[in-house]
């Protein structure tokens, strides 16, 4: 299966994207289509074997629309497409506002004494007459309008109906009722009725409806602010050495490989690895992180950021579309142009509305004209039920939401894969963290090499030598810090070569150590239960081995053909903010879990110093999915056996994991919500559906303060939607008639409708002035 992601134009309501996610998945060999309204993308899993993308943009073009593939590449912003497109739309539709608004205006003045009943002197006569006004609105109607009725016919030849639909069918309605009494008035005369023309109302809904459309397009395209934010932090230039001299070439045109100056106050144009030089780096752009971080040759650097103090050279490692800057705003881009589960209900919605709604159009003519018989009357509130109907906040109410809150995600330093990842977050219930790297720093040091025969001729810098060598071919953090130690004690490992040649048969067994052949002497170094399970006696070092776990270390064994010859004591330093963020989440009412592979009495040290009451130790890789299954199988209230207790019990507990290695992985991938570290390992981050770039703990705080506000802008934004519709339909088809004699105009029943849905994305754009609570 492959992931595309494809952005749609033509679309003017959430029938319209119902339309075009019903022609996709109509396509043979798609699998999975999702068509987001707010953000005009759809995002396609197809089976390259039965189809393509040309197929699916033939089904697209087939049902009225058009899709074009989102480009791999990130663009300048000056090459933003999308936004001069939206620009010129908006100019466009800027004219015709201003066109049809002016004529409106004058026929609403001219209408002014037929409105109100109430003479007007100072009004002529014939700015009320019914030619002029037949003139005047014709160019609104056919001109301004024409985008209405146009879609209203290719809409109709598929068999479908969408909201311009709705419009089209409203003021034309409006609009050829009027022709007659301004053709045959006498006729209407001699039936007793009054020769009255509705052409003001038919104009003044299109000029209405054209200006909602317009501070619609407005408002969204502020929605996409954090993608051009993201991508305008791209450096435009490179200085270069190539051929021993330096050169400034556009940032896009760097290759793999090239060697690159940077001086302080520049923009590092894309991911490398310092090679000379040493300076300061700014990432917050990237990782939401404000203090600078302190950078040595081999340290990475990340495109985008900002050097602030020294000069320094670097190797480019990453460029174009494979940058970190990149596959952010890829990330963010897919997050924005996915569905909620909550817009479910929405959508079923969306599916029948516009047939309901000309449906309940049709009967408010039919029961007004039989119970009255008054055309008139009729007329009126069959054209407010059609043009009041909106089926766009409908279709506004999740997505926007959801693309300024994955994007100010960004802004914070927090990748949230989509949309479903958001919206789980804020039903937390538990929170569990890996040890090492998550709560710890992830870069553990050698404290105590304790051997077996002390120190006797160099034999244990020979122990040492022997054990660097194979953790050398382990990306585990306790084999770096073997290797880091070693080197330490200025002991010589092999070069690449020669150790590729001298070790052999290696091994990494996860959750347990590593082995293999060193010099032809076969080393085995890991934990205490895996040397029980190997049967090696390790009684000569057992005091020495509870001694350094009651102090909360890990202990690591090294066997030498079968036999104990030494262990090493290794202690990870806390985080600073692990304490802080672990208190914090325990504030926001969630449980908070360690899980870790590490032995339990360094793990209960760690956790009493973090303040976590609830431990899992010892516990392999493989293992780690299945203690996150059973939590979620707890339920809500725990263990208690009551009935009330059971019933509650039966509700899965929503719980998230929080880690960064390899091993932690499964475990990610069966928690409801899986937390990446940013500084962890790439699988993880890839098994992950949130990655916190910065690895400060606080971004779960973040994450899950987002997801909570973004989901209750979700459901102020539906509550409204489904309100407005509710509400509005009746009383547009004169419910409220009978009680008070009142009947809602179609030109305010028009209003009513343009500003529904800018008052939808408006309240999502409240969102970007969202600031994590920080607790102390």
């Amino acid at each position: 299966m492959e992931n595309t992601n494809l952005k749609l134009q033509g679309m003017s309501c959430a029938s319209c994207a119902k339309n075009v996610e019903d022609a996709i998945a109509s396509v043979q060999g798609v699998n999975e289509c999702s068509v987001n309204f707010g953000a005009e993308l759809a995002s396609v899993i197809y089976d390259p074997s039965q189809t393509d993308i040309a197929a699916i943009q033939n089904a697209v073009d087939a049902a009225g629309y058009s899709a074009i593939p989102m480009q791999d590449e990130i663009l300048a912003p000056e090459d933003d497409t999308e936004q001069r497109e939206r620009q010129v739309e908006n100019r466009q539709l800027t004219r015709k506002v201003w066109v049809s608004g002016i004529i409106s205006a004058i026929l609403v003045i001219g209408s002014l004494p037929m409105m109100t009943g109430l003479p007007i002197h100072f009004i002529p006569a014939w700015m009320h007459h019914s030619w002029l006004q037949l003139v005047l609105t014709t160019p609104v109607l056919f001109w301004c309008g024409s985008s209405f009725f146009i879609n209203a016919w290719k809409a109709l030849k598929r068999h479908t109906a969408t909201m311009d639909t709705l419009v089209a069918i409203g003021t034309g309605t409006a609009y050829c009722y009027s022709l007659f009494p301004t053709f045959l008035p006498q006729w209407f005369i001699t039936q007793g009725l009054t020769p009255d023309v509705y052409f003001e109302a038919a104009a003044v809904i299109i000029a209405l409806i054209l200006l909602g459309r317009l501070l619609e397009n407005r408002a969204k395209g502020q929605t996409s602010e954090a993608i051009r934010k993201l991508i305008g932090l791209q450096a435009k230039t490179a200085r270069v050495i190539r051929n021993h001299q330096e050169i400034d070439i556009p940032s896009a045109e760097v290759i793999l490989g090239d060697i690159i100056l940077v001086r302080p106050g520049e923009k590092i144009p894309v991911d490398g690895e310092i090679v000379e030089g040493a300076s300061t780096i700014d990432e917050a752009m990237v990782t939401g992180e404000s203090v600078s971080v302190k950078k040595h040759p081999g340290d990475e650097v990340i495109g985008a950021t900002i050097n602030k103090t020294g000069s320094f050279k670097f190797k480019a490692t990453r460029v174009g579309k494979d940058t970190f800057l990149a596959q952010i705003v890829k990330l963010v881009q897919q997050a924005q142009g996915s569905k909620a589960p909550i817009q479910s209900l929405a959508d079923r919605v969306t599916g029948w509305f516009v047939p309901a709604v000309i449906a309940i159009a049709i009967a408010t003519f039919i029961l007004w004209y039989n119970i009255m018989g008054n055309i008139t009357m009729a007329l009126i509130t069959t054209v407010g039920v059609l043009i009041i109907a909106c089926p766009c906040a409908l279709g506004l109410a999740t997505p926007t939401s959801i693309m300024v809150g994955t994007g100010k995600g960004a802004e914070n330093g927090i990748l949230i894969k989509g949309a479903e990842s958001l919206e789980m977050a804020h039903k937390l219930r538990a929170i569990v963290l890996d040890k090492t790297g998550t709560i710890t720093q992830g870069k553990p040091t050698v404290t105590d090499f304790v051997t077996v025969r002390g120190i006797t001729d160099g034999n244990e810098l020979n122990i040492l030598r022997l054990a660097a060598s194979i953790e050398k071919n382990s990306e585990h953090p306790l084999a770096e810090a073997v290797v880091r130690y070693a080197q330490s004690q200025k002991v010589e490992l092999h070069d690449a070569k020669e150790f590729e040649a001298r070790v052999r048969s290696f091994v990494a067994i996860a959750g347990s150590g590593v082995q293999g052949y060193v010099s032809d002497r076969w080393i085995q170094i890991g934990t205490h239960r895996w040397m029980n399970e190997l049967r090696i006696d390790t009684s000569d070092l057992q005091k020495d081995w509870e001694r350094l776990e009651y102090l909360g270390k890990t202990v690591i064994w090294i066997a030498v053909e079968q036999k104990i010859e030494a262990i090493m004591g290794i202690a990870d330093a806390v985080k600073p903010s692990s304490v802080k963020a672990i208190r914090a989440l325990q504030k926001m009412g969630l449980e908070v879990v360690m899980l870790t592979g590490d032995n339990r009495r360094t793990a209960e040290v760690i956790a009493r110093e973090v303040g976590i009451e609830r431990v899992f130790a010892e516990v392999r890789p493989e293992q780690k999915a299945s203690v996150i299954a059973s939590l979620q199988e707890e339920g809500e209230r725990g263990k208690g056996e009551d009935r009330e207790s059971k019933k509650i019990k039966a509700r899965a507990k929503i719980v998230a994991m929080v880690g960064d290695g390899i091993n932690d992985a499964p475990a990610l991938a069966q928690a409801d919500v899986g937390m990446a570290i940013g500084t962890g390992t790439d699988v993880a981050i890839a098994a992950s559906d949130i990655t916190l770039i910065s690895g400060d703990l606080q971004g779960i705080i973040t994450a899950i303060q987002l997801s909570r506000a973004t989901i209750r802008n979700i459901r102020q934004n539906l509550f409204f939607a489904f309100i407005y519709n509710i509400a509005g339909i009746p009383i547009a088809a004169g419910i409220l008639y009978p009680l008070f004699g009142w009947l809602l105009s179609p030109i305010i029943a028009g209003a009513a409708m343009a500003f529904s849905s800018v008052s939808v994305v408006t309240n999502a754009l409240r969102l970007r002035n969202f600031q994590p609570k920080i607790f102390v």
